[in-house]
């Protein structure tokens, strides 16, 4: 039973009750030889005992109703603002005149210092971590990783761009009239040529992971720039300056690299959008591509690069959403509250 069925309820009782003490009183007020000589008497051509209960009845409807109409906007104003505070977003209080609300409200207020001050721990912890990491495995780390790609592209990287143009030219130099032999050699020129392309997205994959001397904002631009230089697709980004604590900017950028490497790998998209903006006290990184898509909860339970950046997403004390349908993309969005010192944004 829920709070307005409970209240009308509660009215229509306590005036039935009433209206019976009433009848009781003018009984024993205005004695009469049996009861129903109430409902033999009447007043404004109705039975007396007919009109108190119809009067009883109908006001404990109005007030029953009334209360329940108040307090199920009480509650549900609550419930609204809870489920603000559980989402992480900002709540605005109003001045409640009940002393019970104000109690509540004032609960509220501590839940949402308390997520706050947790989101900023854990954040402070993560750029700790991170700074730890950076001063020993980490550079072992980047140095493998550099020396990797350093000698990808000098060797195999060069030999697929001579394989292609020698290709290229035999394609123009081959007579019309061999036309099995010139579709072969096309067909063997295009796996040449996604080759290249996959030798890009592994470049691009095994580069540094850490920001150097530079701003999330600026790493982020570097990268996707770089992108635009490199393989065959179509790339957008809105990225303001920010400036954020070195844990959060770290692993910001990690789910940015790995989501676009896994963007390069599997979803054959043609564009990419890239959106890093800061709204309501939050720090949102959206990619977005126009990919072959794939099954979310399938992808979740064995992939272990999705699993990495949900961990890193709940590291610094945010949230990651996966969003994909088959053959219409995917959109992965991170929200991340973060408050400057001082409670500034």
């Amino acid at each position: 039973m829920n709070i307005w069925q409970r209240q009308v309820l509660t009215g229509v009782a306590t005036f039935s009750m009433f209206s019976i003490v009433l009848l009781s009183f003018t009984f024993m007020a205005f004695p009469v030889t049996s009861w129903g000589d109430l409902w033999s008497r009447r007043v404004i051509d109705l039975p007396y005992g007919f009109l108190v209960l119809t009067i009883s009845v109908t006001t404990g409807l109005i007030v029953g109703i009334s209360q329940g109409w108040y307090w199920r906007n009480r509650i549900h104003s609550i419930e609204l603002k809870m489920d603000e505070v559980a989402k992480g977003n900002e709540i605005v209080y109003e001045d409640p005149e009940l002393f019970e609300l104000k109690q509540i409200e004032d609960k509220l207020k501590q839940i949402e210092d308390k997520f706050s001050k947790q989101a900023e721990l854990s954040q402070k912890l993560a750029t700790e971590r991170a700074e730890e990491r950076e001063k020993s495995l980490q550079e072992v780390v980047v140095q493998e990783r550099n020396r990797l790609a350093r000698e990808l592209h000098d060797s195999v990287s060069q030999q697929l761009f001579a394989a292609s143009m020698m290709m290229s030219a035999i394609n123009e130099a081959q007579s019309p009239q061999e036309e099995p032999v010139n579709k072969q050699l096309k067909m063997v020129e295009k796996m040449i040529h996604q080759s290249q392309l996959e030798m890009r997205a592994l470049l691009l994959h095994l580069r540094p992971v850490a920001l150097k001397d530079k701003t999330l904002s600026e790493g982020a631009e570097e990268l996707l720039y770089e992108l635009t230089q490199k393989v065959p697709m179509e790339v957008e980004w809105t990225v303001e300056p920010l400036e954020l604590d070195k844990g959060l900017e770290d692993q910001l950028f990690r789910i940015l690299q790995e989501s676009i490497s896994n963007t390069l790998r599997h979803a054959k998209a043609t564009t990419l959008s890239v959106i890093l903006i800061e709204r309501d006290q939050k720090i949102i990184l959206r990619v977005v591509d126009d990919g072959v898509g794939f099954d979310v909860e399938e992808a979740k339970a064995s992939s272990y690069g999705l699993q990495n950046m949900q961990e890193r997403a709940f590291e610094v004390g945010g949230t990651l959403k996966l969003v994909s349908l088959k053959n219409q993309g995917t959109r992965l969005e991170v929200k991340v509250p973060y408050r400057q010192k001082g409670g500034k944004s």
